[in-house]
């Protein structure tokens, strides 16, 4: 069937809250190139948000998920255990920051992974509440969307939200909530949190607080060096655990196997998902051992949790970026691309703000630089336009003004350069074209 076959059906059959950016279907895909059904290739700058760090059908993905599709395909670990989920438990706990005893268990999503880590830290601490930050993403199950900051379109109409959760300020520096610059400002946004304890929650009743080290739906914000550090501190100081939504900066993404890598800091739950499985659904909950083994047995668990196809595509795409340096890599390409973005910052004064992280990139666009009043039509323009010119990528950011960039970490140096080329081009053609808000 063709792209307008499909559009038609799909409107017969998917209900309209299914989201869908472009009318486009896939055929294959291979790497960083993604052909649809009518024959057109795209270049891949969404990376399945986030999930295809490897690249599309690596070799060495396709190999091991054929081996083990002859093998066997389910039997719920909890009834009969299986060596690759012990195998991927071990290199996550290996992995993951702080040199202490770590255990893993494995769902199927990312929002699963967070809903057990929650559960997880009430259980061991004793304690009810948890504190999220503004402009967070982690999930749309009920604790999770409770924990999610954007209202639209994650929240509207789906309350009411799971009690006892509070929310206290990132450190968005674009967007200071203390109107601050850094460094001069000494990162006094972490303390916001200590200001919370005394105006929203009592801090002997916080369970855990919850952070994506780099925010992803939230327009890919990147706090400060010493943030993450203070906030830790801060935790350790009331008894609080610090959960590490890891979900979209894992597996290498920053520039780090982990993003928590680059201030120092451990916490003491790390939720991964996407980019683990290849696009196998797989998400891993890791943590202290006295807090993991807290749980009673049978407390924590599911069906298909650590499918075993799952669990050999991770430990190929642990395999993978070990092999082909693709933490080193992932530098490189986020370098590349920032550069390109700050030159054409230069020219277009729409862009607002570029932020980065290893290979998650942004650029936050703006009707002025002064009022910073976020261009979320212009973005939207400019990601239509990006899917018409061949690039498949999306947009973040509360207001949905930011243009993220999610590569595969094995992308061809000629195929991202095209790929940058045609956004420039694509930026120049949507300017000229008078998209604002």
């Amino acid at each position: 069937m063709s792209n307008a076959e499909l559009s038609a059906l799909r409107a017969e059959v998917v209900p309209r809250g299914v989201p869908s950016t472009a009318p486009v279907y896939i055929a294959k895909a291979r790497n960083a190139i993604i052909t649809d059904v009518d024959g057109r290739e795209y270049i891949d700058f969404a990376c399945g948000i986030g999930v295809m760090n490897v690249g599309h059908c690596h070799p060495k993905v396709v190999q091991t998920v054929k081996a083990q599709a002859e093998l066997y395909s389910h039997t719920c670990f909890g009834v009969f255990g299986y060596e690759s989920y012990v195998r991927l438990a071990q290199r996550l706990n290996e992995l993951t920051p702080g040199d202490f005893p770590k255990r893993t268990f494995f769902m199927n999503s990312g929002a699963e992974a967070v809903e057990n880590a929650v559960k997880i830290a009430r259980y061991a601490t004793g304690r009810k509440s948890i504190i999220a930050f503004d402009d967070a993403f982690h999930g749309r199950t009920h604790m999770t969307m409770s924990l999610t900051s954007q209202v639209n379109p994650y929240k509207i109409g789906f309350g009411p939200f799971a009690p006892e959760v509070y929310r206290v300020p990132y450190a968005y520096c674009y967007r200071c909530p203390l109107g601050l610059a850094h460094p001069g400002c000494a990162c006094e946004c972490a303390d916001l949190l200590e200001l919370a304890f005394a105006k929203v929650v009592n801090p002997e009743e916080v369970a855990a607080v919850i952070a994506e080290p780099v925010q992803g739906e939230g327009g890919f914000i990147v706090p400060p060096p010493e943030y993450m550090g203070k906030i830790k501190k801060i935790c350790e100081t009331h008894g609080i655990l610090l959960i590490a939504d890891e979900i979209q900066t894992g597996m290498g993404r920053t520039g780090a196997w982990f993003a928590m890598e680059h201030w120092g800091v451990a916490a003491d739950i790390v939720t991964t998902a996407k980019a683990l499985g290849a696009g196998f659904p797989i998400s891993g909950i890791t943590g202290r051992k006295e807090i993991m083994d807290s749980v009673h047995p049978g407390g924590v668990g599911t069906t298909y949790g650590g499918n075993p196809t799952a669990c050999r595509a991770g430990l190929a795409v642990f395999g993978i970026i070990e092999s082909e340096g693709l933490i080193e890599r992932a530098n490189l390409i986020g370098q590349r691309i920032k550069e390109r973005f700050l030159a054409l910052q230069e020219r277009y004064p729409v862009i607002g703000d570029v932020r980065c992280l290893g290979a998650m990139v942004a650029m936050e666009l703006v009707e002025d630089r002064k009022s910073k009043k976020p261009a979320g039509n212009f973005a939207n323009a400019l990601r239509l336009k990006l899917y018409e010119n061949g690039v498949v990528n999306v947009g973040a950011g509360t207001y949905h003004n930011v243009l993220r960039i999610l590569v595969p970490l094995t992308i061809e140096d000629a195929t991202l350069a095209r790929g940058l080329d045609i956004l420039e081009e694509t930026m120049s053609q949507v300017s000229a074209g008078g998209a604002a808000d």
